[in-house]
């Protein structure tokens, strides 16, 4: 299962770039005006990754967080996993520049923590260390030698993880917003869809011909007449639809424009008219207006998102103004090792059992 990682160095640069924020790229006009430096260097230790500032990442750091990704991926998934793709992108190649972004963001956080005066109390630290120790005897012979690492540095990454979500509570603290019945309102819903698309060898979807359009609409009036004359619906769903999803359950905001219009101005047991889309025509009925259940998840769902986008806000602006140095000849070379004794992949969930 040896394979070369291979990213361009140019792919590897806007990487790095998107890495610390969560809005992508700074812009060059952004650059130049005070925004990210991303500057390629010499000068690093042999086993330095890449620098923020003062802050360094080293190649055990990213063999620890890489391993155990890749591990839990196939204890979910199985090993079959690595042959799949998406957009000519491997797994492999997306797992490496996931945690390149995960390890790149904890160490900004924590230089933000230095800004922010922000530490881990005593108790906090005696945490890491057990979590550290536990995680270390964890480990093989095998994937000491092969991942490099000491119970130290394991001490060391635990306390900046620690920190870094320390950081993210307390930017967030004083966010809570209230968030009305209405604005969070679940609603559920059934559906006939007749499609208006076919997907090709590729899987991508192809817009139907005129005729064919026109040939699918006068199934979807059929439909609609029916369930106007009183027909059952879940009947008319099974012989008609071609959504293999038959009830839809949410909330503003999370499905087609028209669908959702549509669906929201109905009241329970009322159908719709017929509804267009981008997947195609719609009948739907409205089975409960509100789902209290639903819409109290929802609540905590939308505060989430206000906290972060808060928190986004001020990270983005502290993150902008950092100069980060990428390795990119060592970082070329980082690769799964091929030895099936590197099986370690608690370290996320160790982490998470003292935190």
């Amino acid at each position: 299962m040896k394979k070369r990682l291979k990213l361009s160095r140019k792919a590897m640069l806007l990487l790095f770039a998107a890495a610390l924020t969560l809005t992508g790229c700074q812009n060059k006009e952004a650059q130049e005006n005070g925004g990210t430096k991303i500057v390629l260097t010499t000068g690093f230790a042999d086993n330095e990754i890449f620098r923020i500032d003062k802050s360094s990442c080293t190649v055990p750091e990213v063999m620890v967080y890489l391993m155990n990704t890749k591990n839990q991926y196939e204890e979910i998934f199985g090993e079959e996993i690595w042959n799949t793709s998406h957009e000519g992108m491997t797994l492999e190649e997306n797992i490496k520049e996931t945690v390149l972004a995960k390890i790149a963001k904890i160490k900004a956080m924590n230089l933000l923590a230095q800004q922010e005066g922000i530490i881990l109390s005593v108790e906090e630290k005696q945490r890491t260390r057990k979590a550290a120790e536990v995680y270390y005897a964890s480990l093989n012979d095998t994937e000491i030698e092969q991942l490099a690492v000491t119970e130290e540095l394991i001490i060391s990454m635990y306390e900046e993880y620690a920190l870094a979500e320390k950081v993210y509570e307390h930017l967030i603290a004083d966010i809570n917003p209230e968030i009305s019945d209405d604005e969070a309102r679940t609603i559920t819903v059934q559906h006939v869809l007749i499609k208006t698309y076919s997907l090709n060898e590729n899987g991508e979807r192809v817009p139907y011909t005129d005729q064919a359009k026109s040939e699918a609409y006068q199934t979807a009036r059929e439909v609609w007449q029916k369930a106007m004359n009183g027909e059952e619906f879940a009947g008319l769903i099974a012989e008609y639809s071609e959504d293999s999803n038959s009830s839809y359950s949410f909330s503003k905001g999370s499905m087609d424009e028209a669908f959702e219009q549509a669906a929201f101005n109905l009241g329970t047991g009322e159908i719709s008219n017929i509804v267009e889309s981008e997947s195609g025509y719609h009948i739907i009925k409205c089975i409960s207006t509100f789902d209290r259940e639903e819409t109290d998840r929802n609540k905590v769902k939308i505060v989430e998102q206000r906290r972060k986008e808060v928190f986004n806000e001020e990270y983005t602006s502290f993150v902008n103004g950092l100069t980060r140095n990428l390795n990119a000849k060592l970082w070329e070379t980082i690769v799964f090792p091929d030895d099936e004794r590197i099986t370690t992949s608690t370290f996320f969930e160790t982490f998470h059992n003292y935190f």
